[in-house]
């Protein structure tokens, strides 16, 4: 008997460890977007309080993927050093830190915060998928789709409330961005026991065999792949950024276009299911890549147009280009490349100058609207992008490997 109650203790307790890992995956998915999605609807709160124009308040989303891009490649070494647990803990404090002192009165405690927060999440970003490897290495796909889906899902929530947010007991802008520090605070409380499980403090990247492998840098296709993930989230980035506005020229009031980016994101969430599955299948993924970039163009001019019946239908349609342009973007990570090594370096490679990339297009899409008093102008910017997301994308999506 005894020894029957102390298998059924020990089986508690893995139960017990294991849904906290998971609710733990959940939670880190559900802040790697919505710190960032949140801000777009109070742009024109925000720009009107601290008196900034167009270009500088474009650099509120523009600093977050600077971030990715110049320290998503330390993410790995510092896991390595300290494991991968405590690492993503001490990214989810500092994304608590960074969404408080984001919230305080100025535009230097807008911009400390909300480059801490970029922070924070280029380790989230980095980490989880490789965590979810090691852990879970029967269930990736299962495990990944489930935290992918809550990221968007949270990201998409976080857009549709930021503005009501503002009205609740009189929070405003500030009140609304910090309430968010809320469920990363829950994230970090239920992420607490991977710290105290001496097995799990020791979990790094280097149980991967290392070997020399040829210089992706050098590859076209790789270039390729590197700017369809870079364009595509310039694209998304940029319309988080500035869709609110460009909808209140149609007279969407801030709360109806905060509602629209939530439209927008939450056509991303199935999407992210379907496309890999269908990719997978392929024996190449010219078509797809082909109809993913026709989306953007689709969404983007029917955005020029103008017609305000048919806003939500283009905001759709964007999203599911973002969904499918995104996870083709991982998949060709995998499909491209020979082995975890090569992936890995690939997925660096396009992450790192992707993001740099994209931090271009929130900047430059409202220089040009501050330059031209039009939102024309900028969106067709976002539709000569759309043009060459076609072209790489069709490159990317040939049956090669990187050689």
């Amino acid at each position: 008997m005894g020894g029957n109650a102390t298998v059924l203790e020990n089986t508690n307790s893995s139960n017990q460890k294991s849904l906290f890992l998971l609710m733990g995956i959940i939670l880190i998915g559900a802040n790697l977007r919505a710190p960032l999605t949140s801000v777009g609807p109070l742009i024109p709160n925000i720009r009107n309080d601290l008196e900034i124009s167009n270009a500088i308040a474009g650099t509120i989303t523009t600093l977050p993927l600077l971030a990715f891009a110049f320290f998503s490649p330390f993410a790995p070494k510092i896991a390595n050093r300290f494991g991968m647990e405590r690492t993503i803990f001490y990214s989810l404090t500092l994304l608590t830190i960074g969404i408080f002192i984001r919230s305080f009165p100025g535009t230097i405690s807008l911009f400390t915060g909300t480059v801490l927060i970029g922070l924070s999440i280029a380790f989230g970003n980095v980490l989880l998928p490789g965590f979810i490897k090691l852990k879970y290495p029967l269930r990736i796909g299962v495990v990944t789709g489930i935290y992918a889906v809550f990221m968007n899902l949270f990201g998409a929530i976080a857009s549709g409330v930021s503005v009501p947010l503002t009205a609740f007991k009189s929070l405003g802008w500030q009140g609304a961005l910090s309430s968010w520090g809320i469920l990363s605070f829950i994230a970090m409380v239920i992420w607490l026991p991977q710290l105290l499980s001496k097995s799990n403090n020791q979990t790094d990247l280097t149980s991967s065999p290392q070997h020399k492998s040829k210089n992706i840098w050098r590859s076209a296709l790789a270039w390729k792949i590197t700017l369809f993930m870079g364009l595509q989230s310039l694209i998304f980035y940029t319309l988080m950024t500035w869709l609110p506005e460009i909808l209140h020229l149609h007279h969407y009031s801030s709360s109806s276009a905060g509602w629209m980016l939530f439209l927008m994101q939450f056509a991303i969430i199935p999407i992210t299911f379907i496309v890999p599955v269908i990719a997978g299948k392929m024996k190449n993924q010219i078509l797809l890549s082909a109809v993913t970039a026709l989306f953007f163009i689709v969404g983007i001019v029917g955005l020029i147009a103008g017609n305000p019946i048919l806003i939500p239908f283009w905001v759709v349609i964007i999203g599911i280009g973002s969904g499918s342009a995104f996870s083709l973007s991982m998949m060709f990570f995998s499909l491209r490349t020979t082995d975890g090594q090569q992936a890995s370096e690939l997925s660096g490679m396009a992450q790192s100058f992707g993001y740099l990339l994209a931090a271009v297009g929130p900047v430059l899409f409202g220089g040009l609207h501050d330059a031209m008093d039009s939102w024309t102008v900028p969106l067709t910017m976002l539709l000569g992008i759309s043009i060459i997301i076609l072209m790489v994308g069709i490159g990317a999506g040939k049956d090669k490997i990187i050689s």
